[in-house]
């Protein structure tokens, strides 16, 4: 009995030693094969802190994006990965790179990440532009592909948006025309406010929310929206370190969930009042006509004739849509203009093809678009060069991926410089000059203002790209043609040329655009 325990010792030695022998032999086949095969690397960048990342270095170096674009600078990469929190962010200036990820990987690139800006804005994803990849998407995707920006309904709003051209010609010709402002208008004014009329028009059949002005302007009520929509829009995407620390959300560090939220109160003080009465109009019966995108809105029904749309995403919808309508269009407008000034030869050169394509006697339609492929290569050059924003939406990797070489793990935000896709020196020669004739076909075939190879962006490409890219360009083109056509234009008399540069917030000019204007048209044409 006394030997009993010794004896058990003497037979599992040879156990233990065996159990140690095969761990050491898997520690040795696993270091060897770490050195053998070569794991995948991350695309360059700066070294991470731990835990968190490179905040410290984004919260110091403002504005963000100039920040990414010097670090990509200094290590001579079209690609690089920055580590804010938890967060891979990979910022792309390549073309074929960006080429990659929404064409060869677009499925594994097709969502949106989650943000405190994007949350309330899309009143808890329930919209289509900055909702994550999945059923609530396909649903928005198929409303706004098949009912709200079909061909056919493009075509059946035509009248709408001619009525907003025409007004937007009538308020630049009295404020040219008027005494006390001695003949300069501020394109930036003009431009923004055609576009959220336009947009206005499309969803609610009205250019104002209160009575407006009678000389064409905006009202107290509009131009509140604009500045709101243009808060949102500074926001939607900011770089706010609770995006990338989640628990921070709670204390509002860098003061954006406040400005988003009392943006989103006044947004909803002019668009709820209008949703709630037009559905009663057609609960009761009074209202059986669609006139408008909101009467779509309300009469989707779905396979057993329910509402396809709840009242929160209806709501949520209309104030996407006029974000969406907002920028774009304007900014390109605004700084075509600028450097149409600048270089008198190219206002000259587009004023002539317009001329000859519409005469004198009337105004510019829509029908003239297709033959005003000078003004659109300057508008292209404006996209390329003055890109409203740096970065486009970010695209969330749904899985680890392999591009460009580089591995891409899931959950990372992949931006696409607009800056740097469009100033590539590997692409554009002369990058930081404005040049529209390098957008002209030899041929002289059609252009359109879409970059399909990413060279820029207008529009955007892909899964995720605009779905409103024939809306978005017609108005773009329509206004730059109506304002050349209609008014000759020249730097105010105390400046001799325009500044271009950019503001440190993004793409839009530092300073408003302010522009000495004169008729050049009969003064008929002008009146509505």
């Amino acid at each position: 009995m006394g030997y009993a325990p010794y004896i058990s010792c003497l037979h599992l030695q040879p156990l233990l030693i065996s159990l140690f022998v095969v761990i050491c032999g898997f520690t040795i086949i696993k270091v060897f094969k770490n050195h053998i095969i070569q794991k995948p690397k991350l695309p360059p960048g700066p070294k991470p802190w731990p835990i968190l990342g490179n905040l410290p270095e984004m919260l110091s170096n403002k504005p963000v994006f100039q920040w990414i674009h010097n670090l990509m600078q200094d290590m001579n990469t079209e690609i690089a990965c920055i580590r804010l929190g938890n967060v891979h962010v990979i910022p792309v200036t390549c073309p074929s790179i960006a080429n990659e990820f929404l064409r060869k990987h677009d499925a594994e690139f097709a969502s949106r990440p989650l943000t405190m800006a994007t949350d309330i804005i899309s009143s808890g994803y329930v919209t289509i532009a900055i909702v994550p990849f999945g059923e609530q998407w396909k649903k928005m995707r198929r409303i706004f592909v098949n009912d709200l920006f079909s061909p056919l309904r493009h075509h059946s709003f035509q009248h709408k948006r001619n009525e907003e051209a025409d007004n937007i010609m009538f308020y630049v010709y009295n404020r040219c025309n008027n005494v006390n402002d001695k003949g300069l208008v501020n394109v930036r004014d003009v431009t923004q406010h055609y576009c959220c009329n336009v947009t206005r028009k499309m969803i609610f059949n009205t250019r104002y929310f209160g009575k407006g002005r009678v000389d064409g302007g905006p009202g107290p009520e509009e131009v509140e929206q604009v500045n709101t929509i243009f808060t949102l829009l500074k926001h939607v995407y900011a770089f706010s370190v609770s995006d990338y620390v989640a628990w921070l959300r709670a204390f509002d560090l860098d003061g954006h969930k406040r400005k988003v939220k009392e943006g989103m109160r006044r947004m909803e003080k002019y668009h709820d009042p209008m949703i709630e009465e037009r559905m009663k109009q057609w609960k009761n019966g009074a209202k059986s006509v669609e006139e408008d995108l909101l009467d779509v809105l309300i009469s989707l029904k779905d396979d057993n004739n329910n509402p396809t749309l709840t009242i929160k995403e209806i709501k949520a919808l209309t104030i996407e849509l006029m974000l969406g309508g907002a920028d774009n269009p304007s900014n390109a407008v605004e700084c075509t203009l600028a450097e149409m000034v600048n270089q008198p030869h190219i206002l000259q050169q587009a004023i002539d093809e317009v001329d000859k394509v519409v005469g004198k006697q009337r105004m510019v339609q829509e029908s003239d678009i297709p033959n005003l492929n000078y003004l659109k290569a300057c508008l292209r050059e404006a996209f390329r060069l003055h890109p409203v924003v740096p970065f486009n939406p970010p695209h969330v990797s749904s899985n680890d991926t392999m591009v460009a070489n580089y591995f891409i793990p899931k959950g990372s935000h992949v931006l696409l410089s607009r800056h740097g896709l469009g100033k590539n020196p590997k692409v554009w020669s002369e990058p930081h000059k404005f040049i529209p004739e390098r957008h002209q076909k030899s041929d002289g075939s059609m252009l359109v203002l879409s970059e399909p190879d990413l060279k820029f962006v207008s529009f955007g490409t892909g899964r995720r790209g605009c779905p409103a890219v024939i809306l978005g360009s017609t108005m773009t083109v329509m206004l730059l043609a109506r304002l050349i056509h209609a008014f000759s234009w020249s730097a105010p008399p105390n400046l001799s040329s325009i500044n271009t540069l950019k503001s440190d917030k993004g793409g839009m000019l530092v300073e408003p655009l302010v522009l000495e204007a004169k008729p050049r048209l009969a003064s008929e044409l002008y009146y509505n």
